[in-house]
């Protein structure tokens, strides 16, 4: 439904729905999904962090864009973020819905009986697809599985997600699957060679070694060290691995590296700017994101998958990796999916791929062609589905909230 149609059949004003969007942070991630969102409605984004959370570098920073945005002040107290003033602005903004993504151990919550207060539906953004086992989670498992169960409607990054849901009760017709997506645009330009030369010349890779590419945070959860120990089995004589970020991981890592005499055939580059990420992808032979599942973490999507496929770079990543579950990284099609913590499983598909050029290539032109129906004009038009799903005359919310007035 179109959104001149949605106000003909729903008796709306002539005027766009009003949302108000609360999220943690603007990021060059969902800065242009939150453009494109404003051009489709009056939406306000409402931040309730200034980035500073352990799975953000600060390098990053936070972003503005064109779109209506607050980043309100607070404080932590034993790891949640409070936010006083975010109960006011959700109760007096006029908002038609309201729009949280999952984590905000405060202002989910908040949001939540916000909209149940003001009559108006509830959104829930969300890329678990797994419960988190820990006891502070398995404490407060039940309030979330709740929000689940009695969201409005549910957006997901995909179908991984989804399934999960269902199984948690969650009726399939209220979740949106929205395909997690970048700005393609932003990492799909032409790296001038000597751009790849610069960096050759920065980490003493010669010409003709191909590069491996593994590009973010030093942290277990990410498996690095599978990557390594899998390096290890191949110890190819015509590649490196660039190992490209930072973390409390490094120092065993390279310990790791030490051990098994891999100096030579790895390279630590730290921490990468975001402006110069896509210069790395366009030198990588293959990106490898060897995540593994943790007590408290299981990979939601791995935004890095669809940064490298608009390089055209093949990707080998773990089930445990939602932009494999979620179907943007197909096995044998665009690269390799392999089992989480499988040393050998991983090694064999460095070796196909950095053996085999014809086999490279096809997949290049694959994750290419995939990557640009994955894509954020797609996104935004998933959510303004779910906005018009919940604001249907035949959505019991809207009925109720009809009648409150």
């Amino acid at each position: 439904m179109t959104l001149p149609t949605f106000i003909r059949e729903t008796g709306a004003c002539a005027r766009k729905m009003r949302v108000g969007f609360v999220h943690c942070f603007a990021t060059h991630y969902t800065k242009r999904t939150f453009e494109l969102l404003a051009e489709r409605c009056d939406v306000e984004f409402l931040f309730f962090s200034g980035g500073d959370v352990h799975y953000w570098p600060a390098e990053h920073g936070v972003q503005k864009g064109s779109f209506v945005y607050e980043y309100l002040s607070g404080f932590d107290i034993v790891g949640t973020r409070i936010v006083p003033s975010l109960p006011g602005k959700l109760l007096r903004g006029n908002y038609d819905l309201i729009v949280k993504c999952v984590n905000g151990r405060f202002a989910l919550p908040i949001a939540y009986l916000a909209a149940r207060l003001r009559h108006r539906p509830f959104i829930l953004w969300t890329g678990i697809w797994s419960r988190i086992r820990t006891p502070f989670h398995s404490l407060f498992f039940p309030a979330i599985h709740y929000i689940y169960r009695h969201a409005d409607a549910i957006m997901v990054y995909g179908e991984h997600v989804k399934s999960y849901l269902v199984t948690e009760g969650v009726r399939p017709e209220r979740i949106f699957v929205a395909p997690h997506a970048i700005d393609n645009g932003s990492y799909s330009r032409i790296v001038p060679e000597a751009e790849r030369l610069e960096i050759r010349q920065l980490l003493g890779i010669p010409q003709d070694k191909k590069v491996i590419l593994y590009l973010g945070r030093l942290v277990t959860a990410k498996g690095v060290n599978i990557l390594i120990e899998s390096l290890a089995k191949v110890r190819p004589t015509d590649a490196v691995l660039v190992i490209a970020g930072k973390g409390p991981e490094k120092g065993a890592l390279e310990d790791l590296v030490a051990r098994h005499e891999l100096a030579g055939l790895v390279r630590f580059a730290g921490y990468i700017p975001i402006e110069k990420a896509t210069a790395y992808y366009s030198l990588a032979y293959v990106l490898v994101l060897p995540s593994i599942s943790t007590a408290t973490f299981r990979e939601p999507w791995g935004l890095v998958v669809n940064e490298a496929m608009n390089q055209g770079v093949p990707v080998i990543a773990t089930d445990a990796v939602g932009a494999a579950a979620g179907g943007l990284l197909q096995d044998n099609v665009n690269g390799f999916v392999v089992p989480e913590q499988d040393v050998s499983e991983l090694a064999q598909s460095l070796k196909r791929i950095l053996d085999d050029t014809e086999l490279r290539s096809r997949f290049s032109k694959n994750a290419k062609k995939i990557i640009n129906g994955w894509n954020q004009e797609r996104m935004a038009e998933r959510f303004m589905e779910a906005f018009e799903f919940v604001l249907s005359e035949k959505h019991p919310v809207r009925r109720q909230g009809r009648e409150a007035q």
